[in-house]
């Protein structure tokens, strides 16, 4: 069947994908979470242990620990998606129940919300600069330019992530090789290699892999269903552990070069290797940006309809996600103009935010999916409002709240200190905490709590 263009509206938002709607291959994955990742807003995250005090080489050994470990969670994630057909949040249900599912949509909302401000608050500044504009307009310009992506939908995602996979594969491998002589003999300014800090480190990595899990299926839900599990797995952490970690060593290696230009305008600094080319530097790292950028407010669409609607059904799927789109790049415009301080430090705040709420869900998530019900769910009842996974599963989401409990005294940031983190060196288990006491916490649950008795259903609505 002839597909439609990459430019076509999108029909579909949280509904089930049926087999005539499925399209696309598996390596499609690996030139999506490529181009997500080989971007400016990764390198900024690469910088972050440097400018945590370690040095090159325990900052990269960091980078490399902490992709590798987190990208396993996010493939574990995307793998899902061409089984069940569904966008990532809508199968929260299946845990959480259909209003118990709100509260982790409600902090997913917030990440892309975080996400946002990150990435305009980098583009933003690039735009003021070399366009000679206010950073708040610059910032603006930059959403505004966003629009189009999301406002089309799923299939125009997939093909700017194909070209900008190419364009900032190129243009990182330059910096890297310009970057590699003039890093310093001896880095400037203290370095500490402690286990706490490297540990923290590797925190921060791991939690920038994690923050793809809420929707990495989102992008997987149109393959075929006959998709190999381990397939679709493979090439989404390829793309996403070496890309992730590729760039972040570039973004360590620019930060020893020069921490304090990164931290005040890293787009500005990275043209700068570039003399004769800025100009064209610039535009490939705004470029960069666009994929990631646009499947903020295009996800936190599919997210709060999961939250409000059964169906997701809506008068008007254009209209809808218009007007959601443009409500929220006013929003994340609005918070973006209104942070201050150090960029690495607002990088390394939301990034780790955003890993304390997000692991104990991915934790519940993936033990329900992979050990509890082995990728058997009733399809047409994960869309019914009072169906058999239920209204709320106060349990699970009791396990939810404990376990993100647990990671309080184990947390390291500049914005929050547990009480146990000294006398740990300094190192934040809170993820790793989150992860045991939620998957422990609702495997525990459904044997106590859930009945699991099959119900009989029509054949051919239980997908695996």
């Amino acid at each position: 069947m002839e597909q439609p263009p990459s430019f076509a509206l999108e029909r579909r938002t949280i509904e089930h994908i049926p087999a005539s709607e499925r399209h696309g291959r598996p390596w499609h994955q690996l030139a999506l979470w490529f181009s997500n990742n080989v971007q400016i807003n990764t390198l900024i995250i690469g910088a972050v242990p440097v400018g945590m005090g370690l040095g090159l080489t325990w900052s990269i050994i960091s980078i490399l620990v902490g992709n590798l470990v987190g990208a396993l969670f996010m493939a574990y994630h995307s793998a899902q998606g061409p089984q069940l057909g569904l966008p990532q949040m809508v199968q929260s249900r299946a845990q959480f129940g259909f209003y118990g599912a709100l509260l982790p949509s409600v902090m997913v909302v917030l990440m892309y919300l975080g996400f946002a401000v990150e990435g305009g608050l980098v583009a933003g500044q690039a735009i003021a600069t070399w366009a000679h504009l206010p950073k708040p307009l610059g910032i603006v310009v930059f959403n505004v330019v966003l629009l189009l992506i999301p406002l089309v939908g799923y299939r125009l995602i997939h093909a700017a992530s194909r070209v900008v996979a190419v364009i900032s594969g190129v243009a990182f491998l330059a910096l890297f090789v310009r970057l590699l002589p003039q890093l310093p003999s001896h880095p400037p300014g203290p370095t500490t290699h402690s286990l706490g800090v490297v540990v923290s480190a590797i925190s921060v990595c791991v939690a920038w892999q994690v923050t793809w899990a809420p929707y990495v299926s989102d992008y997987s839900r149109y393959l075929p269903e006959n998709t190999p599990t381990r397939v679709t797995f493979s090439y989404t952490y390829l793309g996403s552990a070496v890309g992730g970690a590729l760039t972040m060593v570039i973004g360590a290696m620019a930060a020893t070069v020069n921490s304090d230009a990164v931290n005040s305008d890293a787009i500005g600094f990275l043209a700068d290797r570039f003399p004769s080319f800025a100009g064209l530097v610039v535009a490939a790292l705004l470029l960069g940006l666009v994929p990631a950028g646009a499947e903020g407010p295009y996800g936190a669409f599919l997210t709060a309809l999961s939250a409000l609607s059964a169906e997701g059904r809506v008068r008007s799927t254009a209209t809808a996600r218009a007007l959601f789109v443009l409500c929220f790049a006013a929003l994340a415009s609005a918070l973006a103009i209104l942070s201050s301080g150090s960029l690495l430090d607002t990088f390394q705040n939301i990034t780790l935010f955003v890993l304390y709420l997000l692991v104990p869900w991915t934790a519940i998530n993936l033990t329900d999916y992979y050990f509890v019900r082995h990728g058997h769910y009733d399809i047409p009842e994960l869309l019914t409002k009072n169906g058999r996974y239920g209204t709320f599963t106060w349990w699970a989401v009791l396990v939810y709240l404990v376990s993100i409990a647990a990671e309080l005294p184990f947390i390291n940031s500049s914005a929050y200190v547990g009480p146990l983190v000294r006398s740990l060196g300094g190192a934040d288990l809170s993820w790793l905490v989150g992860l045991i006491v939620g998957a422990v916490g609702y495997y525990a649950g459904t044997k106590l709590f859930a009945d699991r008795r099959p119900r009989p259903v029509a054949p051919g609505l239980v997908r695996s």
